[in-house]
């Protein structure tokens, strides 16, 4: 294993513990790794001269309807 594995390695299971420590729950810290994803990802797209995708707009619900009694 190279060094930079090995450093990477253990940054990450550092940042995990540290997460962990800090109350985070299993499914936040997957969060927290798909959101450091999407950034390397922007990043690669950004140097490579083509724009970052942008995700599909999610719709907002609809307000509720209110009925007053007559």
């Amino acid at each position: 294993m190279s060094t930079d594995t090995k450093g990477a390695k253990i940054l990450a299971r550092t940042f995990f513990q540290q997460l962990r420590a800090a109350g985070y729950s299993p499914n936040q810290i997957i969060g927290v790794a798909t959101e450091l994803i999407d950034l390397v990802t922007t990043d690669l797209r950004m140097s490579a001269g083509r724009p970052p995708e942008v995700p599909a707009a999610t719709p907002m619900p609809s307000p509720p309807v209110h009925v007053r009694p007559q």
